[in-house]
Formats: C-alpha cells, structure tokens, sequence
C-alpha cells in the first residue's frame, strides 16, 4: 500500500496529538507575527511622500527676491513644509562664502539649486553637475561659461537672464531725459565679463545721444573711497551704477549719498537702487521674474530636463522715480515721466 505524503504546510493530524494552532505557545507566536505584518504593511502605507527640497543661494543679504520666488510657488500651488521644502543659504553680502553654501546644498541633496546672480550660479556649477540649477538672473550665462547657447542650455543649468542689448540705451535715455545736457557718465562697477558686455553694448546708443561713458571699475568694498574720488576727477554730470548684488545694500547707500551729495543724477538697474536713496530705477520686474523661475522649477519637479529648458530674457520691466532725491539734488522730473512710472517714492 503506498503511502501518502501530506503537504508541509499542514499542521493539522489526525492522531491525539494537538495541532500547531491549539497549542497556546504557538498560537502566541503566530498572532505576534501576524500583527508585526500587518502593522509594518500598515505603517508603510500611512508614510507621508517624500517632498521635494529646493536649496536657495543668493550672495546678498535682502529677503525680497527670495519672498517674490516664494510667492511664485505658492502661485502655482507649492506651500512650504506642506508640499514642498526649502533650504534658503545667503552669504549676507559675503561673496566669498557662496562656494561654501553651494557645496552644503549639494551635500544636502537637494532635488533644485535656485540661485541668484551669475556668482552663486557659477559656484552653484563648480558643486554639482547633476542637480538641476535654475538662475534667477545671469548677465552673459554664455560668455561665463554657465550654459552652451541660450536655446540649447546643456549641462544642468538654466533659468532666466537679466542682460538685455537694450538695456544700456534705454537707461540713459531715461537719465537725459532728467538731464538734458547730459555728457559724461560715470558707470561705477566692479570688473566682470558681464560688465564689459554692457559697456560694449551701451556705447552705440551712447553715442547716437552724444554722451561719453566713464567706467569706473570698484574691486572692493574697500575700494568705493577711490571710486568717488575717481568720478569726481572726471567731472561727471550722471551716474549709471552697475554695483550689482555682488555689493550689500549699505554700499548702494553710500553710492546713493555719494550721487546726492554731488548733485548728481543717477540711474540703475538694481532693484535696491531707489531704496537707498537713488533716483531711478529702470529693470527687470522681480515679481514676474520670480514667478518664471518658480515655473522653471515646477517643470524640473515634473520631470523637464535643465538641458532642454531655454534660457529665457526679461520681458517685463519696472520704472520707478524716487520724487523725494529729486527735490535733495534740484533735479525736475518732467510730468510725462512721473505718468509713466509704475511707482514713485516721495
């Protein structure tokens, strides 16, 4: 007669002695291990999904940029610590600290390194050349070496650029419109490939309105006494800074003051300009520049490539007249100019 043989898994016989699962031992360990099943399954299921992190560079030490991107996300739905996670690292003015902020976003493994300017930008680069990085703005991101062409970014970085051709021009055709018998301005800046492509772009309508640039090169915050000394030898009647955030906002100041103490008329396209006492600001909108790179990162989140994103210029731009510098230099701003303006400060 042959034998049956009964499957591994039962526990159950038919002989007097108990089963597997009338033992109380046994019964004991199986209900702890179902439990322990049931309970990881269930846990693993209640995890929250990983959010994404965004790291922020900047070299200056003013919020407002970092507010409007703020403002950009939340736009198009993102709220911090809801869905989304922010890593914000300024070096407060202090450019040598940048690389050293990049490298900490970079351990961090933050999913977008958003930064502003070409500096954090070009050491944001130097960290990684796998996390996508976007740029709030960038003068010349080709001619520094961030991104192959504009069209065709390649690497991981792209974003928007705030150098404009037409930049220059329209700058000083806002300032001779203050100053008819405008002739030699001073455009204090410190020495950069983005600089000179604006002195180069800036000359020819420079020119066509019969006024002759002075670049004024500013290698420090040590260096400004210097500067100020070398505009007034020059015997300079505007002013055109391009300080740039590689300066903190109380050397605008001292920029501004030095401009208003000399009766000079001055124009820029920093966004603090007029804040700190300058007389006119004419550039890129943050806002609607903020809001561009909040989709830039949006699509990088979604899946987009840095590589296949354009590198996009500014489109919107801002004018506003500080009323209040006017009246201290006795320069009259022409009512035509004041109904243009998109705020004036009095």
């Amino acid at each position: 007669m042959t034998k049956t043989s009964q499957p591994a898994f039962l526990w159950f016989r038919s002989d007097n002695r108990k089963s597997a699962i009338q033992n109380p031992k046994w019964l004991g360990l199986l209900i702890i291990a179902l439990v322990l099943v049931v309970g990881g399954t269930v846990a693993r299921a209640q995890q929250p999904p990983k959010i994404p992190r965004i790291g922020y560079l900047t070299a200056a030490d003013s919020s407002r940029p970092y507010q409007a991107f703020l403002q950009g996300l939340r736009d198009l739905g993102y709220v911090e610590g809801r869905n989304i996670a922010i890593e914000y690292r300024s070096a407060d003015g202090k450019r040598e600290r940048v690389p050293d902020l990049a490298a900490e976003l970079v351990r961090l493994k933050v999913d977008v390194i958003v930064t502003d300017g070409a500096g954090p930008s070009q050491d944001a680069k130097k960290a990684t050349s796998t996390i996508p990085i976007v740029m709030t703005s960038s003068g010349d991101p080709v001619g520094i070496g961030l991104i192959a062409s504009l069209s065709h970014p390649g690497g991981n970085v792209t974003g928007l650029t705030s150098f404009s051709a037409e930049l220059g021009g329209k700058l000083l055709e806002l300032l001779k419109e203050v100053v008819p018998r405008l002739a030699r301005v001073a455009i204090p800046m410190p020495a950069s490939t983005v600089n000179d492509l604006f002195i180069q772009e800036t000359e020819a309508p420079a020119r066509a309105l019969g006024v002759q640039l002075i670049p004024v090169v500013i290698r420090g915050s040590d260096d400004l006494d210097r500067a100020f000394r070398a505009m007034t030898k020059e015997r300079v009647n505007g002013l055109l800074s391009r300080l740039g955030p590689t300066f903190n906002p109380a050397q605008h100041k001292r920029l501004a003051e030095f401009a208003v103490k000399n009766r000079l008329p001055a124009i820029s396209s920093d966004r603090d300009w007029v804040d700190n006492g300058g007389l006119i600001f004419y550039g890129r909108s943050e806002y609607e520049g903020a809001q561009r790179v909040a989709t830039y990162v949006d699509k990088i989140l979604k899946g987009a490539k840095p590589s296949d994103l354009p590198v996009e210029g500014p489109t919107k731009f801002e004018f506003i007249i500080n009323l209040k510098t006017a009246n201290q230099i006795g320069v009259n701003i022409p009512q035509s100019m004041l109904f243009r303006a998109d705020r004036v400060i009095k």
